[in-house]
């Protein structure tokens, strides 16, 4: 037996959930894992996160806190061991809303329309938790990791081109969405969305992976909900949600557009640098496979005439995710151990 398994025994032989049965549950892109515990016919889902990986279950607890306060659900923590990185956390179930929409397409307008809603809700609240900023400096830098990783990935020279599109991108982002004044979750995404139609109104959606949030615009996490890197959303049903919040948020149209397309370019860039590093680095290649679909958004959002003054450098300078340049970041998986 582990050192982890023994401490995880010994969180749970604190709670009556020690003599549960436990069943794995899919994972993420970190180092924490998930089990469903089944005992006397109730359910609760294990947080396992350790600390020795970086991991902090901390942020998770106080966010939780700041959404259910917000009148959302994001699930209740049962028991916690901070300092060895335990949770157990309510069962909100297993329907993503990735899933619901494979096996009932007619429920997907609904279900979008609800996360929408969400949002809404969620930007009509003021932050009480204390989180960090997500600048423009800060997202300069991140979008920057396509460069740094999918870029240098086709062997190509990088350094110069990421200092090249930083010094362009970082002034547009300080004019079209530079406000940080909602809590952003930054994964809101139908994979971490869960449907919940025997509760009332935004309480009917479930709330996951949020442990990262920051302050932020409130056009992000509509971007991250619309332009899905694992799932097509349509050009029609994006417009349709955008239209939904810009009216009853009674944002400015225009710039609220234009800072949604900035943030999508900001996202998709840095999700594309991403996905090539959890190949290359982590050696996780499948990741590779969802950089067409991002690629999509991104050309979506550089087409907004907010965008001109990058649209050119950034498609001159990134290589288009053909199958031969998939295949050569696919090659490179693992080959790069240290950052």
């Amino acid at each position: 037996m582990t050192d982890r398994a023994s401490l995880l025994d010994k969180f749970l032989n604190a709670t009556p959930w020690s003599d549960a049965e436990r069943a794995p549950l899919a994972g993420d892109a970190s180092n924490r894992r998930y089990l469903r515990l089944v005992h006397d016919h109730k359910t609760a889902v294990l947080m396992d996160a350790p600390p020795e990986s970086g991991e902090d279950i901390r942020p998770f607890v106080a966010i939780a806190q700041e959404l259910r306060d917000a009148g959302l659900s994001a699930p209740q923590v049962l028991f916690q061991d901070r300092e060895n990185g335990f949770l157990l956390l309510e069962d909100l179930g297993d329907d993503l809303f990735a899933r619901v929409v494979k096996r009932a397409p007619e429920l997907e307008t609904l279900l979008y329309e609800s996360a929408t809603d969400v949002l809404l809700s969620l930007h009509a609240h003021p932050i009480r938790t204390d989180l960090a900023a997500y600048s423009p400096a800060v997202m300069t830098e991140m979008a920057a990791l396509s460069y740094r990783w999918y870029l240098r990935g086709h062997d190509r020279p990088f350094e110069e081109a990421a200092l090249k599109f930083e010094a362009a991108f970082r002034p547009l982002l300080e004019t079209h969405a530079s406000g940080a004044d909602v809590l952003i979750q930054r994964d809101y995404h139908a994979e971490n969305l869960l449907w919940l139609p025997e509760r009332d109104g935004v309480q009917r959606v479930g709330l996951l992976d949020f442990q990262d949030a920051m302050k932020g615009h409130r056009a992000y996490d509509l971007v991250s909900l619309l332009q899905d890197a694992r799932r097509d959303v349509s050009p029609a049903l994006e417009q349709e949600m955008l239209d939904r919040y810009i009216s009853v948020s009674r944002q400015p149209d225009d710039a609220f557009r234009a800072a949604y397309h900035a943030l999508g370019v900001q996202r998709n860039l840095r999700i594309i640098g991403v996905f090539a590093r959890l190949s290359m680095h982590f050696g996780k290649p499948h990741y590779v496979d969802f950089i067409p679909r991002v690629w999509g958004y991104l050309l979506r959002d550089l087409a907004h005439p907010a965008l001109a003054p990058v649209r050119n450098l950034v498609l001159d300078s990134l290589p288009v995710p053909t199958k031969p340049n998939l295949q050569t970041l696919k090659d490179k998986c693992g080959t790069f151990p240290t950052l």
